[in-house]
């Protein structure tokens, strides 16, 4: 589906309201369209896995998907999101080309076989506590369930309390799964918990690690952006600002098209 082109996976953590959601889409449109990558636009209307329940979750389901249609209706975007619950896959289906599996909930058996019988392309993300190589059994169940439009995605996995290492050859080894691999720049930087009651992060990273991903044969890469990630309501410590995408973009391709 993707005509062999970089996959690029990005836009804010959570729909914060419309207008910031519509900017944000419309700038990254821009740089995409420039760099002729195979861009998806992702937000999420629900963030029900945040450390504290006093977090910001977003608008919900029924306006998150309304903002998100306007999303695609205005700029042509395809469009990625997350679901939590079985119950949400068919009316998320309705609006997202990409179903997305978060990585907590990827051995979930019914999200995944509710969001297969969808027909959408799923990426799973793998989870923090699973080896790679484990996901095989994570395509097994999208496959039985009639799904072969898969992607896979890397975003780090857990190394001690509230940290996150990425093992590069976790790329290669889930490639030979026979579906794209993307890398979660983002959440990869994470520090879980690290705030106590929220997540905290070090954006700084995010450059190296991305570039490095795609050295090591990655697909396409993740980003969470914001115009100003400091006052982002959610994961805003790993985000990197909108006027980085670009430049970090340009670099990634060249670094791919060294690799074919």
């Amino acid at each position: 589906m993707h005509s062999g082109k970089f996959i690029v996976i990005a836009g804010p953590c959570v729909i914060e309201d419309e207008e910031i959601t519509l900017r944000i889409a419309e700038e990254l449109k821009r740089i995409c369209s420039a760099l002729d990558a195979a861009f998806y636009f992702k937000a999420s209307f629900d963030k029900a896995n945040r450390t504290s329940i006093d977090s910001f979750r977003g608008p919900g389901m029924k306006r998150g998907l309304q903002i998100l249609q306007k999303v695609k209706d205005a700029y042509g975007l395809k469009i990625v999101t997350d679901i939590h619950e079985p119950y949400q896959a068919q009316p998320v289906a309705e609006v997202a080309d990409i179903i997305q599996i978060p990585a907590f909930l990827c051995r979930q058996t019914d999200l995944l076989v509710a969001a297969a019988k969808t027909g959408k392309c799923i990426n799973v993300k793998k989870a923090q506590f699973l080896a790679p190589w484990d996901m095989k059994n994570v395509v097994h169940k999208l496959e039985e369930s009639g799904n072969r439009n898969i992607m896979l995605c890397e975003r780090g996995t857990s190394f001690g309390y509230n940290t996150l290492v990425v093992d590069m050859t976790s790329i290669v080894e889930m490639k030979k799964l026979g579906y794209p691999v993307i890398f979660d720049g983002t959440h990869s930087v994470q520090k879980p918990g690290g705030n106590g009651t929220s997540t905290s992060g070090n954006r700084e990273y995010v450059p190296y690690l991305v570039k490095a991903a795609v050295a090591a044969g990655a697909d396409g890469v993740f980003l969470e952006t914001h115009f100003n990630p400091d006052k982002a309501l959610s994961d805003g410590a790993n985000m990197i600002s909108v006027t980085r995408v670009q430049d970090l973009l340009i670099q990634c391709m060249q670094i791919r098209s060294c690799t074919e």
